[in-house]
């Protein structure tokens, strides 16, 4: 499988395997999701401690008990709690903490911080990270939902590059790509929602995962009525290329060079499916193409 590097040191692949809900499944349904996506060159996983409160975690840890450490890495996020957000000193040390036993690893390759406290204390949250990369508990920092000038704070505290922004991307979710498009026009795909939060980590060398790359305004695009039209066009020209629709919305995605996107079924023949991405080279015709397709914009 194709890779984009994170930080300095590890060298993902184009695809992540999201474990929130494997937390729903027996631990023979997680195990066969978990390695199925190994199977298919997968080797970055992403966890959060709040998905299926903590139960994800524990079954992705059992999922890649006889699997070579060395060979995968391990995305963790935390500073989500009922009601609140927390990023004080103690919760995401805690939090880190209890991710790594509950998975049953050594160290997290990537800590997020899950959504933005608005009372983060800068310093203190400084604190928390030179905990755990002094103890070797986590090798990397980034954030998730976070638009440019929430995580320029962020970087006045600390001491470690920000490596990547987890955030809603998918071919019925580009509002970070219509603003950028259709700058100083008099329509609603011009609105810049987010601070130029695409341009932003390619500057910064931020890798954007892309969650939720088969959402659409009500629920999953495959099964969204309002957008069926869409989904037909969609259909009909991944048909023409032997794949998915699903691949295909995944290989829209992988198309852009710092983007990875995030899959998160648990059956094991549609990751199968989806990954088969892999093997989509969409040329820049063919993604503006079905940019437009999609109901955008192209001035």
């Amino acid at each position: 499988m194709k890779t984009v590097k994170i930080g300095d040191d590890i060298s993902a692949s184009k695809l992540s395997y999201g474990c929130m809900r494997i937390g729903n499944k027996s631990e023979s349904e997680a195990e066969a999701a978990v390695k199925t996506a190994l199977q298919c060159g997968i080797n970055f996983f992403d966890n959060a401690d709040i998905y299926c409160g903590g139960k994800s975690e524990e079954l992705f840890g059992k999922a890649i008990s006889n699997t070579d450490r060395s060979k995968i890495y391990i995305q963790s996020k935390c500073g989500i709690r009922k009601g609140f957000y927390d990023f004080s000193k103690t919760h995401i040390i805690v939090s880190a903490e209890n991710s790594i036993k509950r998975i049953g690893c050594e160290y997290l390759d990537v800590l997020c911080l899950h959504r933005p406290d608005v009372l983060m204390d800068g310093e203190e949250t400084a604190e928390a990270f030179d905990n755990l990369y002094s103890r070797g508990l986590v090798r990397n920092f980034g954030v998730s939902n976070f638009n440019p000038m929430q995580t320029e704070l962020l970087k006045k505290y600390i001491d470690y590059p920000l490596v990547v922004n987890q955030l809603q991307l998918g071919i019925f979710h580009t509002g970070m790509i219509d603003s950028g498009m259709c700058v100083n026009m008099k329509n609603d795909f011009a609105l810049n929602m987010d601070g130029s939060v695409l341009p932003y980590c390619v500057l910064n060398d931020m890798v954007i995962q892309a969650w939720g790359p088969m959402r659409s305004k009500n629920g999953f695009f495959p099964n969204d009525e309002t957008v069926s039209d869409k989904v037909k066009l969609l259909e009909e020209y991944a048909s023409g290329l032997g794949v998915s629709k699903e691949a295909l919305a995944v290989a829209f995605l992988s198309r852009l060079h710092n983007v990875q996107p995030i899959i998160g079924t648990t059956n094991p023949e549609r990751i199968k499916m989806i990954c088969e991405s892999e093997n989509i080279e969409l040329s820049r015709q063919q993604w503006y193409l079905l940019y437009k397709e999609m109901g955008n914009i192209i001035p």
